[in-house]
């Protein structure tokens, strides 16, 4: 069959995946170009898994460069209801090839467990089934950390580039005016791409080096670096960054997630000269709000509850922890679980909130909940005020009534899915603390949850095999905004 022939039919009918499926093989051959770099690495300390990653890059870029030729010529424009399907049929194409490693390494996962640490390494959860991380393998250690790094700069090249354009969420919000295309989606990302990477790799490195002179091995520092940048969490110890004895380790981090969980855009303005806007941002200004206040209170929680201990760690413990499930990172230095009721209520809030539009961060998202507080303060008003006039505002302007619904309907399907995850779970034999757990640390993206079995002192290996998959499918659902998965299941958008 030629080459013509196979376009014809990828684009029979009214709907025209050609675009689709070159974009997909695109980004397969770069996941394959990836898989070099810990086959290299393996190779390099003799560790016999290299050949595993050489086949798995040779698999992965094989199809990759098929269905990128099979298509080649059809890119230059799309359609919003292609990139609609564009933004799943990426993930779950990476997800499934990038699990190709765990699935035949010496850690012989089986293919659930292997999907599913795929899945929650490019949805930057950082859900782990695997145990014994500080023994394991360099190689699968590094390709973590490359899934959780890769999947956080997909992630805001996304929320800049795409996810506006189609309106989801209220992300509409957040065009970047010069790049304003809507039936060119695909320009508009490479050209938001390029400053991205730039800004992305420069915090990666200059967080690898901070670690490393704080006292961290270099191979240790490059993967918390790139998992911390990511807002990911996975990290190369059981014991996470707890088993790093060093305050400095500990600030580092914290301010690398803080980072990682800020609007990109507003740094690419900043490096055009145009800084205010990272300080005047009421989005920023908010989610540092948050990290004080949650801070303070975990602070004096535990003091109260145990007198005479030690200010500064605890002071270092709570922002740590606080910044770390805010913003989805999933790290911890210790198991929160173990402060009381109290921290267990503000930790389990703090997991829906996130960070902010733009970045690496999970969650409802600040923007949101800033306009969800906008609108009922302002209804409020006008049932205490009938004839007034009050206009919900976000950063100092008018919410747009468009917006405004499109942020509750989103907060709305976001508790449905939420509440509908945590029945399902239930069904699997899971206790209810632990699916409402299980069910909010995965559509939240977060990584550990409450608990001893999903706790940050535990793993998810020893969940039912249906909660891993249920979990995956919560992973993804939080990851691309609900709004871009959800659509695919309506008639009418096939019709349309």
């Amino acid at each position: 069959m030629t080459a013509a022939s196979n376009n014809n039919t990828l684009g029979v009918g009214l709907f025209d995946i050609r675009p689709i499926v070159l974009v997909v093989g695109i980004l397969l051959v770069t996941l394959g170009i990836a898989m070099l770099l810990p086959a290299l690495y393996d190779a390099a300390v003799s560790n016999p898994d290299w050949k595993v990653f050489l086949a798995s890059a040779v698999v992965t870029s094989f199809f990759g460069v098929s269905m990128a030729l099979m298509t080649w010529g059809s890119a230059g424009t799309m359609t919003l209801k292609q990139a609609f399907v564009l933004v799943p049929a990426v993930w779950v194409a990476l997800v499934t090839f990038g699990a190709l490693p765990f699935l035949f390494s010496e850690l012989q996962l089986s293919i659930t467990d292997a999907f599913f640490e795929s899945m929650s390494g490019i949805t930057t959860t950082g859900s782990t089934v695997i145990s014994g991380l500080d023994t394991t393998p360099p190689g699968l250690l590094l390709w973590r950390s490359l899934l959780q790094w890769l999947g956080g700069i997909g992630i805001i090249v996304m929320a800049v580039s795409i996810l506006p354009i189609l309106q989801v969420g209220g992300m509409q919000m957040f065009k970047v005016e010069a790049f304003d295309t809507p039936e060119k989606v695909l320009p508009s990302a490479a050209a938001l791409a390029g400053s991205i990477t730039v800004v992305y790799v420069s915090f990666t490195v200059l967080a690898a080096i901070a670690l490393w002179a704080a006292g961290m091995s270099f191979f240790d520092g490059i993967n918390h670096a790139m998992t911390t940048i990511a807002t990911g969490g996975y990290s190369t110890r059981d014991a996470s960054v707890g088993a790093f004895d060093s305050g400095l380790i500990h600030y580092i981090i914290t301010a690398g997630m803080i980072f990682g969980s800020l609007p990109f855009v507003l740094y690419i303005q900043a490096l055009r000269g145009k800084a205010s806007p990272l300080f005047r941002d009421t989005q920023v200004q908010t989610f540092i709000g948050i990290i004080l206040v949650a801070t303070a209170a975990m602070v004096t929680y535990q003091m109260l509850q145990q007198p005479g201990v030690d200010i500064e760690e605890r002071l270092r413990a709570s922002i740590f922890n606080v910044v770390s499930i805010l913003t989805g990172t999933g790290y911890a230095t210790e198991d929160y679980g173990s402060w009381g009721p109290f921290a267990s209520i503000v930790f389990f809030t703090l997991m829906f909130i996130g960070g902010c539009s733009g970045s690496t961060s999970c969650g409802l998202k600040i923007f949101r909940v800033q306009v969800i507080t906008a609108v009922a303060l302002s209804h409020l008003r006008r049932m205490i005020y009938p004839h007034g006039v009050f206009i919900p505002k976000y950063n100092r302007r008018a919410i747009p009534e468009n917006v405004s619904a499109s942020v509750m309907s989103f907060f709305f399907l976001f508790i449905a899915c939420f509440g509908t995850l945590a029945l399902l779970l239930t069904f699997t034999g899971l206790d209810p603390v632990t699916a409402l757990s299980a069910a909010a640390t995965s559509i939240a993206n977060v990584g550990p949850g409450l608990g001893a079995e999903v706790g940050p002192s535990g793993n998810f290996a020893g969940l039912p095999d249906a909660a891993k998959w249920l979990m995956s499918l919560g992973m993804l659902l939080g990851r691309l905004e609900l709004f871009t998965v959800l659509i695919l299941l309506s008639p009418v958008f096939w019709r349309s």
